[in-house]
């Protein structure tokens, strides 16, 4: 396995981590812990979670996957192999579904100091070395959402507020270090001067959706990453398991994410399976699985910390966790670009 810094601390992570969504829906506890003790065997030590998971969320499942954390960690006493890093919800108070979550999540302090406790019983620890905000509290684009307005009287609870909440479960030992998730360039600016003006934590994260199909991160925070040693957790490195190739052709395996979940639909669109056609020739032609080469592109980008892979079967974790042993070649990733170019390009700026 290789490793990489997480930001500007003296944690290394493995450059794949382990996504946990699935557990406590598509997965059970008994599955769960064989993933996590295979994952450790391979040199895989960084744990990702979230109060809501698994998704999707609803109040008979919600925090689930904390808690089969909690009793690997209880059952192995290996709490001190691991980076555990979980996430604190963010505002959703425009959906009534969600009012399991505290009565309806915010960022505040009194939100943000529910949020760890619970996470910490759940996980059954004392500390987490990565707390994320899982969203912005403020209403903005994320989550693949286009064409931003601005709406400045819905920015609700202020992002001072929420660092300052954060850095105080840093100060107490409950959180080691402090990161971001769905967050966009100003709001990354904006925790990050805070922080250098207040003398409120540094956060040393960003976890965003990046992939094949979705590669807005390089835009504008590509370059804020390695300036400014925030980086990338990137999620939905297979984006959804589309770039498996499994789903082509109008294909929903039986017990897959698309099958089960038709809310999972972000990369349905023409262009997209245009482009995973495209792709999987290029993988295919040079010897590699779709999943490796999609899953090998996201590693050797320089502001990426770690590729965070899910999986449901151990067939899938074997392969995903594989990907790191491969290095594409300058002509692999030639061709690459050229169908980016080609395929999605056009439709991204447009979309």
């Amino acid at each position: 396995m290789k490793y990489r810094k997480l930001g500007g601390t003296d944690i290394d992570v493995p450059l794949i981590g382990l996504g946990t969504m699935t557990w406590g829906e598509q997965n059970n506890l008994e599955q769960a812990c064989e993933q996590m003790d295979y994952a450790l065997s391979r040199g895989v030590n960084f744990f990702d979670a979230a109060e809501m998971y698994p998704v999707p969320p609803k109040a008979e499942t919600a925090g689930d996957t904390e808690r089969c954390i909690g009793e690997w960690l209880s059952q192995s006493g290996k709490r001190s192999e691991i980076t555990l890093a979980t996430k604190v919800a963010g505002r959703a108070d425009t959906r009534p579904d969600w009012k399991h979550i505290r009565g309806g999540p915010r960022l505040s302090r009194d939100h943000i100091r529910q949020a760890i406790e619970g996470s910490l019983e759940r996980l059954q620890t004392d500390y987490v070395d990565l707390y994320q905000v899982h969203w912005p509290e403020r209403a903005t684009n994320f989550f693949g959402m286009r064409g931003y307005v601005h709406y400045p009287q819905a920015d609700g609870i202020a992002i001072e507020e929420t660092l300052d909440a954060l850095s105080e479960l840093v100060d107490e030992g409950l959180v080691k270090h402090v990161g971001l998730s769905n967050e966009t360039p100003w709001g990354l600016m904006e925790y990050l001067r805070l922080a250098s003006e207040r003398g409120m934590t540094k956060v040393v994260s960003i976890q965003n959706v990046y992939n094949l199909l979705s590669r807005q991160f390089e835009t504008g925070l590509a370059e804020m990453a390695i300036r400014e040693e925030v980086g990338l957790l990137a999620y939905s490195p297979m984006a959804f398991g589309v770039l498996s190739g499994k789903y082509l052709n109008g294909q929903k395996p039986a017990g897959s994410r698309l099958e089960l979940f038709e809310r999972f639909a972000r990369y349905g669109s023409p262009q997209s399976e245009a482009a995973t056609i495209a792709y999987k020739e290029i993988a295919d032609n040079h010897g590699m699985t779709l999943a490796q080469m999609s899953l090998a592109f996201v590693c050797q980008q320089p502001f990426v910390t770690s590729c965070l892979i899910g999986a449901t079967t151990m067939d899938q974790l074997r392969e995903n966790i594989d990907a790191v042993e491969i290095t594409l070649s300058d002509e692999v990733i030639a061709e690459i670009e050229a169908v980016h170019h080609s395929k999605l390009e056009t439709y991204s700026k447009f979309k």
